[in-house]
């Protein structure tokens, strides 16, 4: 039999997907799973990206420009604006979701053997797009007692050799929540500007921010606008996760030419995807803001609950719709294992994301889980009282 490539083998399983099978097995036997392993929203999608889908009246389906349709980046031009991000519609180019946009930034920035610095724990997918463009990823330790706020900047530097070229951080932070203060993102800045690195900023989740502190994007930073690439998707503000729109900015023509010959090598992002995208954008004010709002509430019940099961701690999480909590558990992908394979309350069970996969450093987060406050109040309860009975039970055989 033909080997595997050893990229292949490297490549890590998803944390936020690994444990599915189970969770079909439990749905298979009846049971009620509430799924806080991943972010897709339960919120209804913008009416006018509905309304832009159904009302389609082409002849013809066809490829879209390979950096997206022009209409399109010219209205994000807008809606970057109100963010104080001031681009022309030339600066982005529009990607198969923030996913793809993370791997050609890669792809068109790092050789083979390149090293990233990165804020761990961090978004699992970026080690597999590092092994995919032969990237390494080094990491800095960010610790649930501290709130996961930005490492020291030292441990950073301790990192930098020759074959560093970029820093990547998340802003606000998914898994933790964490956002970024004026502060820390200087002090990134100073480092970019010092060893001339990339700084590839994912920055989707900028609407959900729970505190009066400033959303400071890496395209605020003053001096290395040519250093900068930002990530962004739809996926989480529109609830718009199965379009697959994303977008790679930056102002470095020569770094945009580069991801052009990608862009060129997949032909075009999703047509229907960008239609209903592109009408998102005219979603009227009330819909975000009952969003952030739903966001908000749920935020606050679901660390309030989690923080009253013995055992139990979750920082408050400042933006985005996550939070990594600590377990009473010496092996939290096992139990979240046995929540799906064995245990069930009253016809219900749980299904959370390991924290461990959101680690480089191996060991780490062993006893901590990702989970997504994505389901409305009245589940989000359900499942506190489902998780705190699976504790009980557990803890009595660990």
């Amino acid at each position: 039999m033909p080997a595997i490539s050893i990229r292949g083998q490297e490549m890590p399983a998803s944390p936020i997907r690994k444990l599915v099978h189970l969770s079909d097995s439990a749905k298979s036997r009846g049971l009620k799973v509430y799924h806080l392993n991943i972010g897709q929203p339960d919120l209804p999608t913008p009416q006018v990206a509905i309304d832009a889908i159904r009302n389609i009246d082409r002849e013809i389906l066809e490829y879209s420009p390979s950096d997206g349709y022009r209409s399109y980046r010219e209205k994000l031009v807008g809606y970057y604006a109100k963010y104080k991000i001031n681009l022309g519609p030339d600066d982005i180019i529009i990607t198969t979701g923030g996913s793809e946009a993370v791997l050609y930034a890669f792809l068109a920035c790092l050789n083979p053997g390149d090293e990233i610095i990165v804020p761990e724990p961090a978004y699992a997918n970026y080690i597999s797009f590092a092994i995919s463009a032969g990237a390494v990823i080094r990491s800095v330790s960010s610790s649930i007692d501290s709130g996961f706020a930005l490492p020291p900047v030292e441990d950073f530097e301790k990192l930098i050799n020759k074959r560093t070229k970029a820093i990547m951080i998340c802003n606000p932070n998914n898994p933790t929540g964490y956002l970024y203060s004026r502060t820390e993102m200087n002090q990134i800045r100073h480092l970019v500007e010092k060893y001339d690195l990339y700084l590839f900023s994912d920055e989707v989740y900028r609407e959900f921010i729970y505190t009066g502190s400033p959303y400071i994007s890496a395209c605020h930073l003053v001096g290395i606008e040519n250093n900068v690439v930002l990530i962004d998707s739809v996926s989480k503000r529109f609830s718009e996760c199965g379009i697959r729109i994303g977008a790679l900015i930056t102002q470095n023509k020569a770094l945009r030419e580069t991801v052009m010959k990608l862009c060129q090598a997949r032909l075009s992002p999703p047509l229907i995807g960008q239609i209903a995208a592109e009408a998102a954008l005219s979603a009227p004010e009330e819909y975000s803001q009952d969003v952030y709002e739903e966001y908000l509430k749920r935020r606050n019940f679901l660390v309030d609950s989690l923080n009253k099961i013995p055992g139990v701690y979750s920082p408050i999480p400042m933006g985005a719709f996550y939070t990594v909590a600590s377990l009473p558990v010496k092996d939290a992908e096992a139990f979240c294992a046995w929540c799906l394979s064995d245990f069930e309350y009253e016809g219900q069970t749980i299904f959370m994301a390991p924290a461990s996969g959101f680690y480089i450093t191996p060991g780490k987060g062993k006893n901590e889980v990702r989970l997504a406050y994505v389901l409305k109040k009245e589940d989000l309860a359900n499942a506190m009282i489902v998780l705190e009975k699976a504790l009980e039970e557990y803890k009595k055989n660990e």
